[in-house]
């Protein structure tokens, strides 16, 4: 696996847990759960270049969009 791609997951599963006041476990659960990693992975390109707010804001509407 690409480190650069591997890094950028921990900040973001990091970032997410610390936004929404989550324990570890929990936050990885939700990444599991909707494949937060799959998505992350597939739109590195786009996403690693963006900030911190924009990259949170866009996990949770992706989160949102697995649900329905």
């Amino acid at each position: 696996m690409d480190t650069k791609k591997l890094d950028f997951k921990i900040f973001c599963l990091e970032n997410y847990k610390l936004a929404h006041h989550m324990k570890g476990e929990k936050a990885l659960e939700v990444f599991k759960q909707y494949h937060v990693f799959d998505y992350l992975n597939s739109f590195y390109d786009v996403l690693h270049s963006t900030g911190q707010k924009h990259i949170i804001h866009d996990i949770d509407r992706f989160i949102e969009s697995r649900k329905t």
